[in-house]
């Protein structure tokens, strides 16, 4: 489950919406930078360093985010699998066939997730900042923002978060409790209808 929290908040923080500040704060300066389309697809690249090995674990694929339905994160390389969350559950497929499949009503966890993620899509930093110290700052083309999990168990699954960007989130940087870091790095990133394929939307 730590693997695809990991997964999801990162997909979480590309749409990062936050509200509530002053005009003049930094993550106010931020909210102002960052676009809010109903459709965003992109790529992405993943290392992962294990404590432990020397060589860092690679994967790349593709993601989408659509504002009101949910998340799809679709890992190309190494090994082709689909995470796919909704309001209702995460779903996990291996090709054409259903690896895991949770229930919010049933998973605490579950509807922890889908509470974050619906948060940041609707724009309510209220959850957000409930589970994370939140310190940014912003010039005129670019912004950093770093996340501190306050809770033991969060601070225990993802650690602290930090994240920067213009318009859309570039890079995030994952440091675990346990000394695993990961990295990811987006490109290519577009928005609207035909950002989508028709195989992707389908997922949803």
């Amino acid at each position: 489950m730590k693997r695809f929290l990991t997964c999801l908040l990162s997909l979480n923080l590309l749409v990062v919406s936050v509200t509530g500040y002053a005009a003049n704060s930094p993550v106010a300066k931020i909210q102002a930078m960052l676009a809010k389309p109903a459709i965003l697809c992109g790529r992405f690249d993943q290392t992962k360093q294990l404590q432990g090995m020397k060589k860092p674990l690679a994967s790349n694929g593709r993601f989408c985010v659509l504002n009101g339905k949910g998340v799809m994160w679709r890992t190309l390389q190494p090994f082709p699998n689909t995470l796919r969350l909704t309001r209702d559950e995460i779903v996990h497929m291996q090709g054409d066939r259903v690896a895991m499949r949770l229930d919010a009503q049933k998973e605490p966890t579950v509807r922890m997730i889908n509470s974050v993620l619906f948060s940041l899509l609707s724009g309510d930093l209220g959850k957000l900042e409930s589970l994370f110290e939140v310190d940014g700052n912003a010039d005129a083309n670019s912004w950093k923002v770093a996340l501190k999990a306050r809770e033991p168990a969060l601070a225990k699954a993802i650690g602290a978060i930090s994240l920067d960007g213009a318009a859309y989130v570039k890079n995030i940087h994952i440091n675990e409790a346990s000394g695993d870091t990961t990295a990811i790095i987006f490109s290519d990133i577009k928005t609207g209808e035909t950002a989508i394929t028709a195989e992707e939307l389908a997922l949803f």
